[in-house]
């Protein structure tokens, strides 16, 4: 096999996950982190690249002689200039599927943390208020089952269809709406936007981040969603409004679960970490898609993109 280089640029984000595959291709260089700053130096020599977020660009391409293919672990292309990529005869291969059994559970981790109110019941005994307690349970925060709940799901694609049929599984009452207009799953009813916010005890968002997507969660909408209601966003971030939601949150009782911010890692002084009903609000740092198995299978299939592309 022809020595190639192969740069790693941000293998933090896979965590401890097993690397040592990608010495079957060549050369192996890994950094954990790159940023803007440091990405044409590392690259400039590479014949692959292999990227999560970090941006490969034009500037990028044209500095690279010997670059042969941009390989983006994960579902998302947009850190990439592929029209230019295409320009320059630079291949470049995405994964998609890996991680969608690892947000469908993330989904129901999130639902089950704050509709059972989890946090709350976790503290009060471990501050031993349980133990001085005069009878032996507590019904401070009431909780409700998924069984006979309306549960909307905003996109229904793959990771949609599998939070659909398990919560179809535990009772609930599945409708969606289509961001695209184009999918009719007659697995379950499709209704208008406006009526499922008004209408469901549970919504998750499980879109992409697109024309028909940005900010389609607003102030507004926000007040649409019944009170007491469930609002999950496993989709991106920028479908809802986080200013909007730092002032609903604390004016009306929502309960509503971030995987996924505007900016990411979360931005000083953002307007959520000032609300004040905290109990309302959970947000996990973009980790959906991070099991174990997920990342082992979309490094496998990194691999595999290399592979397929010099073989073929």
């Amino acid at each position: 096999m022809p020595s190639r280089k192969i740069v790693l640029l941000d293998a933090l984000t896979f965590g401890e996950t097993d690397l040592s595959g990608f010495n079957d291709f060549g050369e192996v260089e890994v950094f954990q982190t790159t940023s803007a700053d440091e990405t044409l130096e590392r690259v400039k020599d590479a014949d692959v690249v292999v990227t999560n977020k970090v941006v490969i660009d034009a500037t990028i391409m044209d500095a690279s002689a010997n670059l042969k293919l941009i390989c983006i672990a994960a579902t998302g292309m947009n850190n990439v200039d592929l029209a230019y990529a295409g320009q320059k005869n630079i291949a470049v291969k995405n994964v998609a599927g890996y991680s969608t059994d690892s947000v469908i559970q993330h989904t129901f981790s999130m639902l089950f943390y704050m509709m059972g109110h989890s946090r709350y019941y976790d503290e009060y005994v471990k501050s031993g208020e349980w133990q001085r307690s005069p009878v032996f349970t507590n019904v401070a925060q009431p909780f409700s089952e998924i069984k006979g709940k309306k549960w909307g799901i905003i996109g229904l694609g793959a990771i949609g269809r599998g939070v659909a049929n398990i919560a179809k599984a535990f009772g609930a009452e599945v409708v969606y709406f289509s961001t695209s207009g184009k999918n009719n799953n007659s697995d379950y009813e499709q209704i208008g936007f406006t009526k499922l916010l008004e209408t469901c005890d549970i919504v998750t968002i499980h879109a992409p981040l697109n024309a028909q997507t940005n900010g389609l969660i607003g102030h507004s909408e926000l007040l649409m969603l019944k009170d007491g209601a469930v609002l999950l966003n496993l989709g991106r971030g920028g479908i809802v409004s986080e200013s909007a939601l730092a002032t609903v949150i604390d004016d009306k009782e929502i309960f509503v679960g971030l995987d996924v911010l505007e900016k990411e890692p979360m931005t000083n002084l953002h307007p959520l970490m000032r609300v004040e009903h905290k109990e309302r609000l959970y947000i996990t740092p973009h980790i959906a898609w991070t099991s174990v198995e997920a990342r082992d299978r979309l490094i496998a299939s990194v691999a595999e993109n290399i592979k397929t592309h010099f073989n073929h």
